[in-house]
Parts: structure tokens; sequence; C-alpha cells
């Protein structure tokens, strides 16, 4: 008997469409879902049945998506993210302090001052005998995947993130700016280039960029030029060593590198486009998935909102970067 189309469209159906569209293959998404290939076929045969569409053209070994497949795929995401974020709601204590408060992080911003942060948060503990028994998890995402980790529920507070955002039943509210420079090594042919740099000249050199680390949204990138040869490296900590090593060119957050620029380890170049100034924010949810009231919010996340609050503890996010193996060394 073939399923109806609302019994077929399920979570677990979604993320098998998901999984084959990642990996590439059947065979992949099997070995990933911890299934063999024939079973994820027949439920993907089951599932083409149910809605009487083609998801997969099967021409060729690679499993490539139809135009059906692609729809699916795209609004299932969204799906997921919700269904994701509702579960990690739910799971929330109604009043009092949280079980757990999961801080999504940009990794541009100050380790220094988000550990100095959460040590903060733990010495409640020791003040008030007991304290908060809320488990605290810091994540660390880059750019879009700051965005995601937080509209998916993984996150119940996001700080840094970049570019327009907007979410009914999300609040955002201005962290500060974080200034950029265009940087080479001593060694690097541009560092002896006449300034300021044009697009043309920048363009002949290799990038070094920071990955997105979003999964399920479309990834951004910034301040690269068509065409341009790229590095691609997992955080802004490895973009600067790249760059220490003469691997490429690219702007980097001011604070960062201010070692480096002082003891001449890098080199700052002045460019005709003009060095960039990066608007962050930091978000949390105000409502539960497709609810219009507030939930009640935890005490734990009523602590880092009052902290946020202090134009001090921003500032110092996004500059306080020395004093700490990894920011600015």
């Amino acid at each position: 008997m073939v399923a109806t189309r609302r019994d077929a469209l399920t979570p677990e159906a979604l993320g098998m469409v998901d999984a084959i569209a990642r990996t590439g293959s059947f065979a992949a998404a099997a070995r990933e879902m911890g299934k063999v290939p024939s079973a994820l076929t027949y439920s993907v045969r089951q599932l083409e049945e149910a809605l009487d569409v083609l998801l997969f053209d099967r021409s060729s070994r690679q499993a490539r998506l139809t135009a059906a497949g692609r729809e699916l795929l795209e609004h299932g995401r969204r799906v997921l993210g919700e269904i994701d974020a509702l579960a990690n709601r739910v799971r929330r204590v109604a009043t009092g302090w949280e079980a757990t408060l999961t801080v999504v992080a940009d990794g541009v911003l100050s380790r220094l001052t988000l550990f100095e942060l959460i040590e903060s948060f733990y010495a409640q503990r020791a003040s008030a005998g007991s304290g908060p028994g809320t488990q605290l998890r810091l994540r660390t995402e880059v750019l879009t995947g700051v965005w995601e980790a937080l509209v998916t529920g993984e996150a119940d507070l996001a700080i840094g993130l970049t570019g327009e955002r907007q979410h009914p039943d999300i609040e955002l509210r201005p962290l500060g700016e974080m200034s950029f420079v265009f940087v080479v090594a001593p060694h690097h042919p541009l560092a002896a280039a006449p300034e300021p740099l044009a697009d043309e000249l920048i363009l002949q050199h290799r990038a070094v960029a920071v990955a997105d680390s979003a999964r399920r949204l479309a990834s951004a990138t910034y301040n690269l030029l068509g065409g341009q040869d790229v590095l691609t490296v997992a955080s802004m900590g490895a973009k600067v060593q790249a760059q220490l090593r003469g691997l490429g060119c690219g702007f980097v957050p001011e604070p960062l590198v201010t070692p480096q620029l002082r003891d001449g380890r890098l080199v700052a170049k002045r460019v005709q486009r003009g060095a960039p100034r990066a608007r962050m924010g930091y978000a949390w949810r105000t409502a539960a998935v497709g609810k219009p009231r507030k939930p009640p919010q935890g005490l734990a996340l009523q602590w880092w909102l009052r902290q946020l609050e202090s134009p001090a503890t921003r500032t110092a996010l996004l500059q306080r970067h020395l004093g700490m193996p990894g920011d600015g060394d």
C-alpha cells in the first residue's frame, strides 16, 4: 500500500533526501544513516511513488536531484530546521535556571572575553551556595553558521552575527563594528607594491578565505574578487597563519593582528576600494516556533543578556584579542 503524501513526508524521509544530496550517492548516504543501500533505495522509491514524482536522476553514477527533488530539499531543510528548533525549545525548563544553555559565537570574537564571561557565570554558583545548575555549551561557528545554529534551535544565544538578519521569533541587538585591514607577509609580492592596491592587481594573487560553517543555509563570502584563486581555511586563526607564511592575501580583523603588524610579521596595505567594517550583532529567540507569544526567559539567558547590555563587554568581545593563546599571538 502506497503511503499518502502527508504520511510519506516524514522528518526521516526529508533527512534521507538531505543525506543523499549532501553525500552525492545512495551508498554514501546509506553508510551515514546506518542503513544498507537496498533499504535506502526502496525508501526513496516509496517516497517517489507517494508524491508521484522522480526526486533523483538515476542516469548517472552520482545521485543528482531533479527539479522536484531540489524543491523538496530546499523546503524540507527548512522544515527540519523548524522541527529541530521545536525539539530543542521544549527541552528547556519553563522557569528558573535552564538545564542547558548553548551560546554560539563567531570565531572572530575575543575568546579571552568569552571565557571571562563563562568564569563569571560559574562564579554565581560559589557566591550563592548552589547557584545556577545550568550546563553551558560554547560553540564556535563562522558567518552564516552562527545564525543557522540559532534559527534551528541548536543554540539559545548567538553572538557575532553579520549581515542583515530577520526572523519573526528572534530578537536582534547590535554588538558593534569590527574594523578590517588588508594584510600580507613582508615577503609577499604585494608588500612592496605601491598603494593603494587596485583590485586588478590583487586579483593576480591568491586570497585566503575562512569557510562559512553553515550546513543547511546558503553560505556567505565577503571581500573576494570574482575569478581570484582562493585558499579556504576553517578559522580566522588559520587564515592569519596562512597569510603569515605568504600563502595569500586578504582582509583580517585589525584587533586580531595588532601584534603581527607591530613587529612586522604582517604588513598592512591600503586598497582602492577601502577597508570594510563589519556590523555585528547578538540575538536570541523570543518565541517558540510558530507561536507569537513570548516564552518565559530562563535565568541563565537573562544573565548573559545583562552582560551584553554593557558597552564595555561588547567592545571587549570585538577588540580584546590579546593575552590568550590563539588570540592575536
